[in-house]
């Protein structure tokens, strides 16, 4: 039986959509029907938080077991508060290190998420939206270039988030977070990349 540890905030956690629609979730459904017996995932993501906060919660748990694999997906939060690239890189690279511990050492176990576009959404209606989409560009490239130097996986789920921001069935009721059909996109990136390893 597999073990996965997802680690992230209200994209993670799947903020107002049912618990089993977020994309941990989806992701072991779909990696169950390919015969791969995987436990429900152990989710430590809450809405709102920074990559501060959430190496906070994980200590604060004081998680003691490794897992079989590991995603990440943090950094939206740094960037709608205006907190510097450096400050994000550092604290990024950090929770980076810590995922790999988790995944007993194994970096080829651990799964970094790309950080989706909230400036294409309705949500951000009168915000400047080309300075978002600079700005978590600016954070994806970082966050790429880490993981790849960490020997880790980085998976890209902005390009889909921007293509499907203005459908309404891709969007939840507050018209800025996900629903379970984009969580559907990226549980489907996540899972084939999860099975090839398994």
């Amino acid at each position: 039986m597999l073990t996965y540890l997802a680690l992230g905030d209200s994209y993670t956690i799947g903020e107002q959509v049912p618990f089993a629609a977020n994309f941990p979730m989806q992701t072991v459904a779909l990696l169950q029907q390919k015969n791969i017996q995987l436990a429900e995932p152990v989710i430590v993501a809450t809405t709102g938080w920074t990559t501060d906060e959430l190496q906070a919660a994980i200590r604060e748990k004081a998680i003691n077991e490794t897992f079989s694999f590991v995603s990440l997906l943090i950094g939206v939060n740094n960037q709608y508060r205006g907190r510097t690239l450096e400050n994000y890189q550092a604290e990024f690279t950090q929770l980076l290190i810590q995922a790999i511990h988790f995944a007993n050492g194994h970096s080829d176990k651990v799964f970094v998420l790309s950080i989706p576009d909230w400036g294409f959404t309705p949500f951000a209606e009168g915000k400047d939206r080309a300075q978002i989409a600079q700005e978590i560009d600016a954070y994806n490239a970082a966050a790429q270039e880490i993981t790849v130097m960490h020997r880790c996986h980085f998976i890209d789920i902005t390009d889909s988030t921007r293509a499907n921001a203005l459908k309404e069935d891709f969007l939840a009721e507050d018209q800025l977070h996900p629903s379970s059909k984009e969580y559907a996109v990226w549980a489907e990136r996540l899972s084939e990349r999860i099975a090839q390893l398994f």
